[in-house]
């Protein structure tokens, strides 16, 4: 498995590396995938959980206790209810939204997948994000998952972002651009 150094070499990065092993071997990746999404989609909307994973004052136990009550409640699978209860025991769980994309990035570099970004000035539509995600996966080669985020700031264009490369086409950046090539 080719997984880059820079996910392994941090904290969650190595828990995010050991659930992607446990889970392969068990067969289970897409399933905890699944569950982290879920769990990640959770700790966005409760305030509650959030502060039950991050709240030192807590302690092990009663964060594992908390972890099993929302995967049982979340019918998590047994081996994330298991990763969770070890966070919990190791005080790991307030880097639980870090280890969430460290998994997610592993799965889709074993799938041969790469994450792109586009900013817009304006909400996309569906066409046009279908015909941008064809036109990226052609120019990368491997298949493109794309999340799309507005930024009125922009005032047009488009900036995409693919893993470090950022190609950056707003009329902001040429307006500013042009300014300082004003200003020489």
């Amino acid at each position: 498995m080719d997984i880059s150094a820079g996910i392994q070499a941090s904290l969650a990065g190595r828990y995010a590396s050991a659930l992607f092993e446990l889970a392969s071997e068990s067969g289970t990746v897409s399933a905890v995938e699944t569950d982290l999404e879920t769990l990640h989609a959770a700790l966005a909307e409760s305030d509650d959980l959030r502060a039950a994973t991050t709240n030192p004052q807590l302690s092990r136990s009663a964060q594992a206790d908390a972890v099993a009550g929302i995967a049982k409640h979340l019918k998590l699978s047994d081996l994330t209810t298991n990763f969770l209860g070890v966070l919990a025991g190791n005080r790991r769980l307030a880097k639980l939204p870090d280890m969430i994309a460290a998994f997610k990035a592993i799965a889709a570099a074993q799938r041969g997948e790469v994450t792109a970004t586009v900013t817009s000035a304006h909400p996309l539509s569906d066409d046009q994000i279908a015909s941008l995600k064809n036109k990226l996966t052609a120019r990368e080669g491997r298949t493109v998952m794309l999340s799309a985020d507005v930024d009125p700031d922009l005032l047009g264009g488009l900036v995409v972002t693919i893993g470090s490369q950022r190609i950056d086409a707003s009329i902001r950046t040429r307006l500013n651009s042009l300014s300082q090539a004003m200003k020489a």
